[in-house]
C-alpha cells in the first residue's frame, strides 16, 4: 500500500528478507468516517467537519468515528487512492498487529471505537446495555441493535460540554416532587408520597423500587397528558419570571422544550444530575446508566458498539420499557475524572472498563515526547497543531497536522515533535493499561 510505507502481514509472509517470526512494527494512515446526524453542527463551527475537511458542505457533522464497527469502519490511507477498511486489513493477522492478549480476549477485533463528538442540539435520553441485554436485543431485533455487545463510553471535553447523566440524589428529588407540580402529577400521588418519605440513607433497594416506579410512569405517560403538563408548566413559569430567578434545571427544562416540544424527555431532565465539564474533564458511563449529551465538543472512545437504547428528545424508535426496566437507577453525581499526568505532557483518563483507556497530549512548539511500545494498538488524532510523527517501520519522519489520524501498532515505539506554530494538541485511545498487568 501507498501512505506511510508500512508493509502489510501477507508483503512479509513473501519477503524472503524478513524472519517469519519477526512481529510487524509501525504506523499507518487511516481515513475515519463522518455521521452526518440532525444534532450535529456545521460547518466552520463543527470541530468534526474542521477535522475531516467537510466545513463547505452545509450538512451538519455529528461525529467522525475511528474504529472497526461495520456501521461506519475506517480504512487506511494510501497514495493511490485506494481504500481498505481497518477491519479487514487486522483480520489477516490479528495476533501481530494487536497484539496476543488484546486478539485473544476480543476475537481479533480492535475492541474500542474512538469519535469525536460536535453536538448542536441534545442528543436523546438514552442507554446502553450490558452484554447479556446486547446480545438478546440483537437477536431479537437486529435492524434496531445492530451488534451484541455492551458499550461503556467514556467522553473527554475538548469546549465547554453539557449533559445529563444518572439519577439526582434522594433529596433533590423530594424537591423536585416539592416544587414542580407538573412532574408530581404525572408521577401519581402513590409514588410521590412513598418517594417524600424514604430516607437517603435506608440500603438504596427500596428507594430504588419507588423511583423506577416514578420514573416508569412518566416515561409512559401519553402524548397528550405530556403535551398538557408541559403547557402547565411553561404558563407557571411565566408566571413567576417576574417575581424570581429559574434554577439551571428550569432554564435547562424551558430550552429542551424548544427543541423538543411536547417530548416526554423534557420533563425527564428533572430526574436527571446536570453536568458541566470544562475542557480537559472526562466522564465516563457504564452500562444501564440514563443520560444524554446536550452541548458542546469532546471526544469519546467506548466499546465497539452501536448499541443505543432511546426513550425520549429524539425523533427516532423510543424504546420505553427496555429502557425503563434496564436501568439501574442508582442515585449519586458521576465522577469526574480530572486525568493524571504519566509523563511531561501526557494526561492519561483511566475509565474501569478494560477495552479502553484515553491520553491528551498538549506539546509546546519544539517539544517531544516518546510512547514507549506497550502490547496492544492505538489510534493517534491529531486536533489542533502541527508535528512529526516518528515510529518503528517507517521510513522516515511522517507530518502530523490538523485531522490526520494514526493507527499504531503493537509493540510499536512512537516520538512526537511539535513543529509549531503553537502547540501540538493530540489523542490517543488504546487498550486500557490495567488490562495487560
Amino acid at each position: 500500500m501507498g501512505g506511510l510505507g508500512l508493509l502489510l502481514p501477507a508483503d512479509r509472509e513473501h519477503d524472503p528478507e524478513l524472519k517469519p517470526c519477526s512481529p510487524p512494527k509501525g504506523v499507518l494512515r487511516l481515513r475515519g468516517a463522518v455521521q452526518h446526524y440532525e444534532w450535529g453542527s456545521r460547518g466552520d463551527a463543527s470541530l468534526v467537519a474542521r477535522l475531516a475537511g467537510e466545513t463547505e458542505e452545509g450538512r451538519p457533522c455529528a461525529e467522525l468515528w475511528i474504529g472497526t464497527h461495520p456501521a461506519a469502519p475506517s480504512s487506511l490511507a494510501s497514495d493511490d487512492g485506494g481504500a481498505v477498511s481497518l477491519r479487514e486489513w487486522l483480520a489477516r493477522n490479528p495476533a501481530a498487529l494487536l497484539g496476543r492478549a488484546v486478539t485473544a480476549r476480543w476475537d481479533g477485533d480492535l475492541p474500542f471505537l474512538f469519535k469525536v463528538l460536535s453536538v448542536a442540539k441534545p442528543l436523546s435520553i438514552q442507554a446502553h446495555p450490558d452484554r447479556e441485554l446486547a446480545r438478546a436485543l440483537h437477536a431479537l431485533r437486529p435492524t434496531t441493535y445492530r451488534d451484541a455487545n455492551h458499550k461503556p463510553e467514556m467522553a473527554v471535553a475538548v469546549t465547554e460540554f453539557r449533559a445529563l447523566c444518572g439519577f439526582v440524589s434522594v433529596q433533590e428529588l423530594k424537591d423536585v416532587l416539592r416544587t414542580v407540580p407538573e412532574v408530581r402529577m404525572l408521577v401519581g400521588k402513590e409514588d410521590v408520597v412513598k418517594l417524600m418519605t424514604a430516607k437517603e440513607h435506608d440500603g438504596g433497594i427500596g428507594v430504588r423500587s419507588y423511583l423506577q416506579s416514578a420514573f416508569t410512569k412518566l416515561m409512559a405517560t401519553s402524548k397528550e397528558a405530556v403535551a398538557e403538563a408541559i403547557s402547565k408548566l411553561k404558563s407557571r413559569l411565566n408566571g413567576e419570571i417576574k417575581i424570581r430567578t429559574f434554577t439551571e434545571k428550569e432554564q435547562l427544562v424551558l430550552s429542551l422544550e424548544q427543541q423538543y416540544p411536547g417530548d416526554v424527555g423534557v420533563l425527564s431532565a428533572f430526574f436527571f444530575n446536570y453536568v458541566k465539564l470544562s475542557p480537559g474533564e472526562a466522564l465516563y458511563i457504564g452500562a444501564n446508566e440514563p443520560h444524554a449529551y446536550l452541548s458542546g465538543e469532546c471526544v469519546e472512545c467506548m466499546a465497539t458498539s452501536d448499541n443505543v437504547i432511546r426513550a425520549g428528545l429524539t425523533p427516532k424508535y423510543k424504546d420505553v420499557q427496555t429502557l425503563c426496566s434496564m436501568l439501574t437507577y442508582k442515585q449519586m453525581f458521576p465522577e469526574i475524572l480530572q486525568g493524571v499526568l504519566v509523563q511531561p505532557y501526557v494526561i492519561r483518563y483511566t475509565p474501569p472498563f478494560d477495552e479502553f483507556e484515553v491520553d491528551r497530549y498538549l506539546l509546546p512548539q519544539g517539544e517531544s515526547v516518546t510512547m514507549l511500545p506497550v502490547p496492544g494498538p492505538s489510534i493517534f488524532l491529531v486536533m489542533t497543531g502541527e508535528g512529526e510523527i516518528q515510529a518503528d517501520g517507517m521510513p522516515d519522519e511522517g507530518v502530523a497536522k490538523e485531522g490526520d489520524v494514526f493507527f499504531v501498532l503493537a509493540r510499536t515505539e512512537v516520538k512526537l515533535h511539535a513543529s509549531g506554530p503553537g502547540c501540538l494538541q493530540l489523542y490517543r485511545a488504546g487498550v486500557n493499561s490495567r488490562f495487560f498487568c
